[in-house]
């Protein structure tokens, strides 16, 4: 220190001798001055960097629209990273404003390594950070999600950084305190429990491919019904259709049954499952006159055709009775009306017609009638539109079932019973 034009033992001796102080309230004093000088000095150097240099990045970065550049600005990164220059100048002057004060010189030289030591981990924490936001532009990164595995990096780098700080703060090797660590095994395992088993869960999400952000799970016992927006190491976050979103532990996606809509979305179909009871006491044999008015509908024109070439030729070769209707082989109404559903979701341009079941069965009769059900799938899987081609479907089927002389069942209401009892009662 013998090159400096000025030290902290010049000033205390001018407070004695041209200040008339006492040689002990000079010696507070001149730490005092030591300490405000190393504050302003470390205030400059942050309001330099923040004012000057961390403006030049930004605008250098946004210039050559780096995108990984981008991504270290939104997540702070320069921001972080700026807090090393009052550290810097700190480490740098200690030694020149504490010269004669061992006490005050070891203290600042272990705040700063400790400081040191935090932002790194703040900065590496942001670099982490801009890392899974340059990944997630990827489409890769809905098939392999990576946070869960981020966050668990995280955890390992705090500890060691935790295991530093306490190194530097009680004098001693890192070591020493990675060896205390196996004792504390028992007290790591409670605590970062949840980490540990999210960590696992997490690994066998992603090897099993079983969900991914994005994807529409339902989960009832947890009341997750939506898209997955977020997977992380311990939770996976779900946004109901509500807009309330519902957090699952991530290892109870593994212990746990829940279903996942990925692939009906990948599959380019949606299914409609639906049926429509017949009520049992509208079916019957197609007589002539209904026969005569079913060929007037185009869709059944070559059913019918066809059918009754194979009728005929079933009862000519037995030679059935055509006086009884029972005899021998005959349409039915709701036959027919079978026949029409598929005639007609085969013209519809919104169902898929081959590669996926199609399919229009009649169930078991019930004590609700006769069901008839419609199995096919829709080529737009969005919700919106699926339910207004299903809606449309089903429309069309109900309002034609008075054209094949059926009705739809109904559970007797309190108008159909109020009715029955007043003409009961006339």
């Amino acid at each position: 220190m013998n090159d400096v034009p000025f030290t902290p033992q010049d000033l205390n001796q001018w407070f004695e001798d041209f200040g008339g102080m006492h040689a002990d309230l000079a010696f507070w004093l001149t730490r005092l001055v030591a300490v405000f000088i190393l504050f302003v000095l470390a205030w400059l150097a942050n309001a330099l960097v923040k004012g000057i240099i961390l403006r030049l990045v930004r605008a250098a970065i946004r210039k050559a629209q780096l995108k990984f550049g981008e991504a270290l600005l939104e997540v702070r990164f320069f921001h972080r990273l700026s807090h090393l220059a009052p550290a810097i100048v700190v480490k740098l002057t200690s030694g020149w404003l504490f010269a004669d004060s061992e006490v005050l010189l070891e203290l600042a030289e272990v705040t700063v390594n400790v400081y040191l030591v935090v932002i790194g981990l703040f900065a590496l924490d942001a670099l982490l950070n801009a890392g899974l936001l340059r990944y997630q532009d990827y489409k890769i990164s809905r098939r392999i999600p990576i946070k869960g595995y981020l966050q668990a990096v995280k955890i390992v780098i705090n500890t060691v950084g935790a295991i530093f700080v306490f190194s530097i703060l009680f004098d001693k090797s890192p070591l020493y305190f990675i060896s205390g660590l196996g004792a504390l095994t028992a007290v790591l395992l409670l605590i970062f429990k949840d980490a540990i088993l999210g960590l696992v869960a997490g690994v066998q999400l992603t090897a099993n491919n079983m969900v991914r952000k994005g994807d529409w799970v339902e989960m009832p016992k947890y009341g997750a019904d939506g898209d997955v927006i977020d997977v992380s190491l311990t939770t996976v976050k779900v946004q109901n259709w509500d807009k309330t979103i519902t957090s699952i532990p991530a290892h109870v996606l593994v212990t746990d049954a829940f279903k996942n809509w990925r692939g009906m979305s990948e599959s380019g179909g949606r299914r409609i499952k639906r049926s429509i009871a017949i009520d049992l006491r509208s079916i019957r044999f197609v007589d002539e006159d209904s026969l005569a008015r079913f060929r007037k509908i185009e869709l059944l024109q070559d059913y019918l055709a066809e059918k009754e070439k194979e009728v005929a030729a079933h009862n000519k070769d037995n030679k059935v009775d055509d006086s009884e209707l029972i005899n021998g082989r005959r349409l039915t109404n709701v036959g027919t009306f079978r026949a029409y559903c598929v005639a007609y979701l085969g013209e519809n341009e919104h169902i898929h017609q081959e590669g996926m079941t199609f399919l229009v069965r009649q169930l078991a009769p019930t004590e609700k009638g006769l069901p008839i059900e419609i199995y096919v799938f829709v080529n737009d899987v969005a919700w919106v539109s699926y339910e207004g081609i299903q809606s449309d479907i089903f429309d069309h089927l109900l309002a034609s079932l008075e054209r094949f002389d059926l009705r739809a069942y109904q559970m007797p209401s309190g108008a159909d019973l109020a009715t029955f009892t007043a003409s009961s009662t006339e």
